[in-house]
């Protein structure tokens, strides 16, 4: 009996019942999305971010001094450790650096050129073969390989035979050149930690070429004599899984330990991977428990939208329940029958909401920010979304259950007496609950706030995920939904009294309604202002991560595009590299920058020299970041400038005589036309007169060109062995005979001396840009005068401006710019060597095409830093982007929900007042009038939520959101979070919402009137 009476019983309110098992398979079918989602974002970061991770950051490299005694077994040691360490056995290769052997027919020299030997296992797939033949081991001869730039430099060719010895191994080597061969990535971070390889040659105290690449047998019999020896290890982690993280780095960590006690009491293990993976550990926790915060905001908003149809179907039943309970029904009975029917709806939900899972995300996947990322999510039902979508399920059949239960005691008279009664305030209210949870929310936020993220240490010294801090969110939206229905009461009223002056009926009848039974349109009401927060919330942060993502590219780039590298090279040098950088296609702007540490009055910071004319086109500060302009700075930072002797005309050599009294070391200080400065040797010049021919070519480099005019700036001694005079007495340029100023110079022996070639101006403080802490530290503010020690020299500084975060920097980070051409006099000025430009700002419409020219150009050794490259990176991120799939997710059940609840409130509050509308109708009030009544009821629900749902969505937005957007390494983001409300896709969204709403109002106007019509007739 009791399964024909559950159906039959169910049957009875279909509109009620459809209305739940419409909310109940949203709640879980949009539940168990937002969980594989979270799932496979967090795996889908994890790959990618290893896919993506450079040489460095995945490698691990373990060296040793070995011998050919004791490489076999050192060999096979570091193979099985690193197999133990890894989930899957990597690549591992072996290299080998020899000791260093002469140059042959130079034996005799006191100071010869150097030859060096190498090997490096499967070079043939890293590189290409020029000439020749890769070298085979065995035979009488070693046979090598060198690289283009090695054999250009030293002069070997292909076929060539020569015998070397060593410096500390006599024995002679005999040695024939089977091959010549050209990297793939001569610059790459393969090649970092072998500079000789990458370049071909090294100049110091000693030339040394090379290295001369042998097979590892042939190495390892000839030159393995006490040499280091470097295995590396290159794991392939595309299928590593966040669960996988942290054992692997434990592993890792390990195996210099494990090394040492088993013999090899001289190896040194090193990687960047174990704290990568510890990180990316942290930053999977973090991204899955963020979206733990749209996932609680949806139960939320799901559980209330089931309790509204569960309060309305126990309404409908009160008399049933009653009459049932006076006819012997036992609690126990009702509960079995309320159960039973809350079953019938749920359970096929539970069952349907895991295959619809998947094609929900497969719109997810169809989201810009998901598209451009290329992460294709592509979960399948399984054991973990069945368990989730249950356990929705049958916490949906307890919320429909409750209601029913709750007034089951009461007998059929107490239902009677009680029908009717609707009073200003809840039982919430009353108890003051929604204050208790303000108190909650507050202190859930206020740990939002304090941790940056959900996730805080646990009492093992690990990490977890904060219940109370990922429910903030939520429980915000939650207490200010109720706290605003503390405002039905409070508008009704006046509204009534406002609409009873006025002699139309409609806004009177619909304004007293709302007025004398508050509470049935509370309901409704928190529903709404809780989707359209949801909703909002939704949009900004959506358009908060986007803005955050841009503004990262902006401050981490500094400029359009800056490209960075050493100053001086054999293709570039020091002078043709600013001609070649300023002539990319699509640069409009460009000036030499210097970036390195220093100490400016006892703190380190990180020093920036950059052209101040040029700040307003390159600098990329935020607004916020400075109470002054970029273009104040630019005007204020520019301080006494050097002077400087043009050279007419374009000179290729120059030509220098002067007299001395004593033996100097001397060098020469001159800049081009772009305003790179360079130093250059003149070697010492002997007591009497002096002539120094310099070839300015080489300062250009093999396929460089100088900007001219160039311009000499001083003479400089650094040091001298003793007391000086110096006396320019000529000077020529490209052969053309110049006036010699009139240049002298004392030296004391004690201190370096400096002679400029033109008088400078007057010298003054050094205006310079600090950061807000910095500043702090040193005590002065903007416009102040005061001393600053700055690499151990005190000087005048004049504070032109001071920014919280320096462009360029990390957050926290202390910085200093000051102008490049101001930076570079001081230097003169106090006998020092210019500063190399270490970068180049440039900017550009689109670097693209600059880009493309750098990457053609290896040669050149230079890491190009693209703004737009770098925010499409940080983007197409999975982990720092996951969250606003979610959100969208959230967003757009959070509307359905709103609509569903909505229609279904007002279906039912207008079929219970169907016998009301017909006496109006029969009292001659019109269709017209009637529409009004029940649009101003709705009106004042639908205007109320709107309103209510944008006030509290702005409160929740600045509290919460620039605290749940971080990076994809789960750190905070610099410069910091500015909230971004989309006011022009907020107001459609809630024209949208409006709409539909008063779309349902006017359909249930036109079915009561067909109804209305029929009872008139009957009557």
């Amino acid at each position: 009996m009791r399964g024909p009476l559950i159906v039959k019983r169910a049957f009875s309110e279909p509109l009620l019942l459809l209305a739940a098992f419409g909310s109940i398979l949203l709640a879980t079918t949009t539940l168990v999305a937002l969980t594989m989602y979270a799932s496979s974002i967090a795996d889908a970061g994890v790959r990618r971010t290893m896919e993506t991770a450079s040489y460095q950051q995945t490698t691990a490299t373990v060296s040793a001094p070995v011998t050919v005694e004791t490489f076999p077994g050192f060999d096979r040691s570091v193979r099985a450790e690193f197999a133990r360490a890894y989930t899957r056995p990597p690549a591992v290769t072996t290299s080998f650096g020899s000791d260093s052997y002469t140059m042959p027919g130079q034996e005799r020299r006191k100071r010869p050129e150097l030859l060096r030997f190498g090997s490096y296992d499967g070079l043939d797939r890293h590189a290409r073969l020029v000439s020749g033949a890769w070298p085979r081991a065995g035979g009488d001869r070693v046979e090598v390989a060198m690289s283009l730039s090695a054999a250009s430099a030293s002069g070997f060719q292909v076929g060539q035979e020569f015998t070397t010895t060593g410096r500390l191994d006599p024995r002679p080597v005999q040695v024939r050149v089977a091959g010549i061969f050209q990297l793939d990535d001569p610059f790459g971070e393969r090649w970092a930690g072998e500079p000789l390889l990458s370049r071909g040659t090294e100049r110091g105290e000693f030339t040394t070429y090379g290295p001369l690449m042998v097979a590892r047998e042939t190495f390892v019999t000839h030159f393995a004599t006490s040499v280091n020896a470097t295995w590396t290890a290159e794991p392939d982690l595309r299928a590593l899984t966040p669960a996988q993280l942290r054992p692997m780095a434990a592993a890792i960590d390990r195996v210099e330990k494990r090394l040492k006690a088993g013999g090899c009491a001289n190896c040194v293990a090193a990687s960047r991977l174990p704290e990568m993976l510890t990180q990316l550990d942290t930053a999977s926790l973090v991204a899955r428990s963020t979206m733990l915060i749209p996932v609680l905001q949806l139960l939320l908003l799901a559980a209330y939208a089931l309790m509204l149809t569960a309060r309305l179907l126990a309404d409908h039943r009160r008399m049933e329940v009653a009459l049932l309970r006076s006819r012997g029904a036992g609690t126990v009975r009702l509960a079995g029958l309320a159960g039973g029917e809350a079953l019938l709806v749920a359970l096929p939900c539970a069952v349907v909401a895991p295959f619809l899972g998947p094609p929900l995300l497969a719109l997810v996947n169809q989201l810009p920010w998901i598209k451009a990322s290329g992460v294709r999510l592509a979960p399948v039902a399984d054991l973990g979304s069945f368990l989730v979508s249950f356990g929705v399920a049958l916490a949906a059949v307890v919320l429909l259950v409750l209601p029913a239960l709750a007034g089951a005691r009461r007998t059929y008279v107490e239902e009677q007496t009680a029908r009717g009664r609707s009073g200003g305030r809840g039982l919430i209210q009353r108890a003051g609950a929604d204050l208790a949870l303000l108190v909650v929310a507050a202190l859930a936020i206020w740990q939002l706030r304090h941790y940056g993220a959900p996730v805080t240490a646990t009492a093992a010294g690990g990490l977890g995920i904060d219940p109370l801090i990922i429910s903030g969110p939520a429980l915000a939206l939650l207490t200010g939904g109720m706290l605003g229905l503390r405002l039905v009461p409070r508008i009704s009223k006046p509204a009534e009294k406002l609409t009873s002056r006025r002699p139309t009926l409609a806004p009177a009848l619909g304004a007293w309604q709302v007025s004398r039974r508050p509470l049935k349109y509370a309901g409704p009401t928190l529903l709404l202002t809780m989707a359209v927060a949801i909703g909002i919330v939704s949009l900004a942060t959506a358009a908060t991560w986007r803005a955050s993502q841009d503004d990262q590219a902006r401050h981490q780039a500094g400029a359009d595009l800056r490209l960075s590298g050493p100053p001086d090279g054999p293709e570039l040098g020091s002078l043709g590299r600013g001609t070649a950088f300023t002539t990319l296609p699509g640069v409009t702007a460009a000036s030499p920058a210097f970036r390195g540490q220093t100490e400016l009055s006892g703190e380190s910071a990180v020093l920036l020299g950059v052209e101040a004319g040029k700040l307003g086109e390159l600098f990329r500060l935020r607004p916020d970041l400075s109470a002054q302009t970029v273009e104040q700075m630019s005007r204020a930072l520019a301080g006494s400038q050097a002077g400087r002797l043009e050279l007419p005309g374009r000179p290729a050599t120059l030509t220098l005589r002067a007299r001395v009294d004593a033996d100097l070391p001397l060098r020469l200080v001159l800049s081009d036309g772009l305003g790179v400065w360079r130093d250059l040797p003149l070697g010492v010049l002997h007591a009497g007169d002096n002539r120094i021919d310099l070839d300015l070519r080489p300062l250009a480099g093999r396929t460089g060109k100088i900007t001219y005019p160039l311009s000499l700036r001083g003479l400089i001694a650094i040091t001298a062995p003793g007391p000086a005079n110096l006396t320019l007495t000529g000077l020529s340029a490209g052969g053309r005979e110049l006036a010699a100023p009139p240049l002298s110079m004392k030296v004391t022996g004690t201190s370096p001396a400096m002679a400029a070639f033109a008088p400078p101006p007057a010298p003054g403080p050094v205006p310079v840009v600090l950061t807000a802490d910095l500043a702090a530290s040193i005590k002065l503010g903007v416009g102040q005068v005061g001393p600053a020690g700055i690499d151990r020299k005190v000087l005048q500084v004049k504070v032109v401006a001071v920014v919280d975060t320096m462009p360029t920097t990390t957050a926290g980070q202390p910085a200093v710019l000051a102008d490049w051409g101001t930076l570079q006099a001081y230097e003169l000025s106090v006998a020092e060597l210019p500063r190399p430009a270490t970068e180049w700002w440039l900017a550009a419409d689109d670097p693209t095409p600059a880009v493309r020219a750098l990457a053609s150009r290896p040669e050149w050794d230079v890491t190009a830093l693209d703004e737009r490259a770098l925010a499409a990176t940080l983007r197409d991120d999975p982990l720092a982007s996951g969250l606003q799939g979610a959100l969208m997710l959230g967003f757009l059940a959070a509307l359905v929900f709103a609509a569903l609840g909505f229609l279904v409130n007002a279906a039912v509050a207008a079929r219970e007042r169907t016998a009301e509308f017909a006496i109006l109708r029969a009292l001659g009030v019109s269709s017209r009038q009637m529409f009004g009544l029940l649009a101003i009821e709705q009106a004042f629900v639908i205007g109320l939520s709107l309103a209510a749902g944008t006030g509290l969505a702005l409160v929740v937005g600045v509290l919460v959101v620039p605290h749940i957007v971080l990076t994809g390494q789960a750190t905070a983001v610099s410069p910091g979070v500015l909230l971004d409300i989309p006011w022009g896709a907020t107001a459609a969204m809630l024209a949208l919402v409006a709409a539909v709403l008063f779309a349902i109002v006017a359909g249930l106007a036109r079915n009561l009137r067909r109804q209305g019509l029929g009872l008139r007739e009957e009557q």
